[in-house]
């Protein structure tokens, strides 16, 4: 089948690699230096998982240059800039081509089924830390890089999916298609914001959560209330996701931080108001007490972070 990656840091970045490197027919989407390094030397992995190497060539261009109809996209942009590449889709996209967006903001396959009624588009997530680590070079700090996604009713379900799987297996990635992803995909936002809203809180990246004090304590009053918030939306995580959420902190690097504190800190737009905002009204909705989310919420805005 035939791949489109709309976003080139470290989730994009690494599933092209990955794939690339398996022979895949797999096309990333960038911009600016980043593209150009690529397309000029290839792109450089500095990882902890299989060492420092490039993948090169690896094909790489920009929305107004590629001229392909892909099977299957993979949307590993920010949430900010979803309204952005949603244009971009329909041009490249036939009615047999499958969107499977990799965001950290729970919701966002429904949110862009709107916006592309004539299309299947699942619901995903992924578990890896990367990130740019300058023009032409991902980072990738821990071992784990699974890809979670599937569709929210049965009756949409396609061979391709089954496909998706089998080729991320074969590229290195764990692929899993779900059978409960509203599930799956809150299960991974309940280490994501939780964590997003702890670092931003205290200022911290994963080293002073993994040992005892307060942002570790924090870390599980927020966990706990994403928990409550499942109950309520009437899919209850199958494992105990403190428990769960606690060991994949513990084998980060120490000094990893999630993406949005680093949007953050570099004046960029951030994810904060579906990572963090969102948690608030969703328990406003569904009657669900969260001092904790309300705690960082109320500093964040204090700072002026929208």
């Amino acid at each position: 089948m035939k791949y489109l990656i709309i976003g080139a840091g470290g989730t994009g970045g690494s599933i092209g690699a990955y794939m690339t490197e398996a022979e895949k027919d797999v096309t990333l989407i960038a911009r600016g230096m980043h593209l150009k390094k690529m397309q000029d030397e290839g792109l450089k992995m500095d990882t902890t998982r299989k060492g420092n190497y490039t993948v090169s060539p690896i094909k790489s261009t920009d929305m107004e240059h590629y001229n392909e109809c892909p099977d299957i996209i993979f949307v590993c942009v920010k949430g900010y800039s979803l309204k952005e590449v949603v244009p971009f889709i329909r041009h490249v996209a036939d009615k047999n081509t499958i969107v499977i967006p990799i965001l950290n903001i729970y919701g966002t396959g429904s949110r862009l089924q709107e916006e592309l009624p004539h299309l299947l588009v699942t619901d995903g997530c992924i578990y890896v830390a990367a990130e740019i680590k300058e023009p032409g070079t991902i980072w990738q700090n821990g071992d784990i890089f699974r890809i979670v996604y599937g569709v929210r009713e049965k009756k949409e379900l396609r061979p391709e999916l089954l496909e998706v799987a089998k080729d991320l297996r074969e590229s290195g990635i764990e692929g899993i298609l779900s059978d409960n992803i509203r599930r799956d995909a809150l299960q991974k936002f309940a280490y994501v914001s939780p964590m997003a809203a702890c670092g931003l809180y205290y200022h911290v990246s994963a080293g002073e959560v993994q040992i005892t004090g307060e942002p570790r304590d924090t870390f599980v009053k927020l966990m706990k209330e994403v928990d409550a918030l499942a109950v309520a939306m009437g899919i209850p995580f199958l494992a105990d996701i403190v428990t769960t959420n606690l060991q994949i902190l513990d084998t980060l690097n120490p000094t990893a931080s999630t993406s949005m504190q680093r949007d953050i800190y570099a004046g960029k737009p951030s994810e904060i108001d579906g990572l963090i905002y969102e948690v608030v009204r969703m328990g406003r909705k569904y009657g669900v007490p969260t001092p904790t989310y309300e705690m960082v919420e109320k500093k964040a805005r204090e700072d002026g972070l929208q």
